[in-house]
């Protein structure tokens, strides 16, 4: 199968040769890995055998999609959010409407005019009728704003629900709107993906009844767009977020990402139970206790309890971690939970081979 089939019979819950792989890696788990297997950092997802390639078009863009060498260089983005690289990763120093007053969130600009440049990060994938394509737009809502505002102010806000912030918050998803009708209409997409962080460790960041009030309309205006368009919408969202699922489902999802297992409501098999008849799932493999603290056979028996779990019904899953793969983690365990999903190491070195050798033909 090509990576397309693949990852389209695993959302419409049907066999696969092997389980599609969409693993996200810590940069600095990327440069351990592109050492190691001697190729570009650029390469290591498509040689690791990642089912899926997509670019990131809206704010993530800015955290994880602008890339500085060194720890202490930045860059602040179209939004007014200033960004400073900390031990590998891009974390916010400063929020634009952190202790605005009424007028400064009326008054505040989303970057319309910077669509056509966010747009263009689609244009760095080189497809072909073999590959499986997504656009991410995300974060959507809630997550967005607690980096415009600072997450305590927003938190502030969502509790307040100004008639200006009700206001900013209509506005913030006319922008998510428009940005992901000019990416379906532009490119040749096989999902639509979204996302919007509003699970803690330990549950929900806020009621299900506020979010439901306030998140679940302007979502379901993100998630319409996808449907529009006729594409799969997947959803990423950390922490423990089980009292939401239905309503997910119920506003057209149909991929559920990342399963961070270890936080209440998430267990994997538990999910697929009750939830597997609506969805495919995509992650589930621990990355704070399993993946960088167990044996590579136990991660080996772990890996293999979790696909035949989450496909037992014939498929609707594909093969991720429940956050990214952190340095810590020993290569050994990747590769252990890589072998379950049938790419062995000994492919994966082989499949690195060939690309040095491409690479040196000049090809």
């Amino acid at each position: 199968m090509t990576s397309k089939e693949r990852v389209n019979a695993a959302i419409k819950r049907q066999p696969v040769d092997r389980v599609p792989i969409f693993m996200w890696f810590h940069p600095g788990t990327t440069r351990l890995l592109a050492d190691l297997l001697e190729i570009p950092a650029s390469e290591v997802g498509g040689v690791m055998g990642n089912d899926v390639c997509q670019r990131w078009v809206a704010h993530n863009h800015a955290m994880e999609g602008i890339v500085h060498d060194h720890d202490g260089e930045g860059h602040t983005d179209f939004w007014g959010v200033e960004w400073e690289r900390v031990d590998g990763f891009n974390q916010t120093t400063r929020y634009p409407l952190r202790g605005a007053v009424p007028s400064e969130i009326d008054a505040y600009q989303f970057p319309h005019d910077k669509i056509p440049t966010l747009l263009s990060n689609m244009d760095a994938l080189t497809p072909d009728a073999s590959h499986f394509i997504g656009c991410d737009v995300s974060p959507c809502a809630f997550e967005f704003w607690g980096r415009l505002f600072g997450m305590e102010d927003a938190m502030y806000q969502v509790a307040d629900a100004s008639p200006e912030f009700l206001r900013f918050v209509r506005r913030s998803t006319d922008f998510i709107v428009e940005l992901s009708e000019g990416a379906c209409q532009r490119y040749a997409l096989d999902w639509f993906w979204t996302g919007d962080d509003v699970g803690g460790q330990r549950g929900m960041m806020m009621g299900p009844e506020m979010w439901r009030d306030l998140i679940r309309p302007e979502l379901a205006r993100v998630f319409d767009v996808g449907r529009r368009h006729g594409l799969p919408i997947a959803y990423h969202s950390c922490g423990g977020i089980r009292p939401i699922i239905p309503d997910l489902i119920e506003m057209g999802l149909d991929v559920l990402n990342p399963i961070q297992c270890d936080c209440p409501g998430m267990d994997a098999a538990e999910l697929k139970k009750d939830f597997g008849k609506h969805l495919t799932f995509m992650g589930g493999v621990d990355t704070i206790g399993l993946l960088p603290n167990a044996s590579a056979d136990e991660v080996r028996k772990a890996t293999r309890a979790l696909i035949d779990c989450m496909t037992a019904d014939g498929g609707g899953y594909i093969l991720a971690a429940s956050h990214t793969v952190a340095p810590e983690t020993p290569p050994d365990n990747i590769f252990a939970m890589y072998h379950e999903a049938g790419m062995t190491r000994e492919a994966i070195f082989d499949a690195a081979a060939d690309l040095r050798e491409k690479v040196a033909c000049g090809k």
